[in-house]
């Protein structure tokens, strides 16, 4: 029988606070916290991990939000630990640690286009691959041809996108395999154009988001032939407050955080404003953000 946690060189720790580990900057602890040195020191303790033991996979901690009970199991962070990225032709093969500002800027000073949407997504590439990450009319998947997962054996398979389910902030794939690196092909294009694309980009994602305040990215996904930040907005929920958490006077679609918020403040305020826009507009907003964990 295999000793748990045996030959592990990454950073274990128990009853970790998770509010450090989310761009909201709040949540409850992790039963025990798991930080990899690599893609096999991650294989090597999935595989010592309890069978049935729950996992949640943290990159930068957006698009998320841990209740204040925290998560009664394993939470594996892989930003600032699986972080190798490589330029091959046209195709860029990146671990799901890697920021998806530096896969674009990677790409665009390789001569490469197409990546630029990446460099305001406030996350890793396994969050992007996680959710159908995307901007200005482009989308993750668009542009992977194959993936490497690992499952609860620590064993690594390789896949096509035809093995997943993917839609508009949706991906479905095998169950209990995870996201350990892909791969990425662009088109050719002009370094100094690329640069300057996301250069434009990120001057207009801080003209109109919040980005100087804790929040999470889009708090709800798009309707079919509207937008969330509309209808929100329309709805008058423009600085809505519940504790410390408030619909952004900047976004709609955002909600931020200040240094007295709660888990519950910010969920409190997702339902409301779900509530509010339902009864004023005839639309259910559904959550971008995944809600996770207990309540105190």
């Amino acid at each position: 029988m295999v000793t748990l946690f045996n030959n592990l060189q990454g950073e274990l720790r128990l009853n970790e606070p998770l509010s450090h580990y989310t761009s909201w900057r709040v949540g409850g602890t992790a039963h025990r916290f798991y930080k990899p040195k690599d893609r096999q020191d991650l294989a090597l303790f999935l595989a010592q991990l309890p069978a049935g033991e729950p996992i949640l996979w943290l990159g930068l901690g957006s698009n998320v939000l841990i209740r204040d009970g925290g998560f009664p199991g394993t939470v594996i962070v892989t930003a600032g630990a699986l972080q190798d990225i490589d330029v091959i032709g046209q195709t860029v093969v990146a671990e799901v640690g890697v920021y998806c500002s530096k896969l674009a800027k990677k790409a665009a000073k390789a001569g490469l286009s197409g990546a630029a949407f990446l460099a305001g997504i406030p996350g890793t590439v396994g969050g992007a691959l996680a959710m159908n990450a995307g901007a200005h009319q482009a989308d993750t998947w668009s542009y992977v041809t194959n993936v490497t997962t690992v499952n609860r054996q620590g064993e690594f398979k390789q896949h096509q996108p035809s093995d997943f389910e993917i839609a508009y902030r949706h991906v479905k794939g095998p169950v209990d395999q995870w996201f350990v690196s892909a791969t990425f092909r662009f088109d050719q294009g002009d370094a100094e154009l690329e640069l300057d694309l996301i250069k434009t980009l990120l001057k207009k994602r801080n003209l109109s988001q919040p980005t100087n305040q804790p929040c999470a990215g889009s708090v709800f996904r798009n309707p079919d032939n509207d937008f969330a930040g509309r209808l929100i907005e329309a709805t008058e929920l423009k600085g809505l407050r519940v504790g410390g958490a408030q619909v952004s006077e900047k976004h709609a679609n955002f909600i931020v955080s200040d240094t007295t918020a709660t888990a519950a403040d910010i969920e409190t305020l997702i339902a409301l404003v779900q509530q509010k826009v339902e009864a004023a507009q005839g639309v259910h907003l559904t959550p971008e953000v995944h809600i996770i964990g207990e309540q105190p």
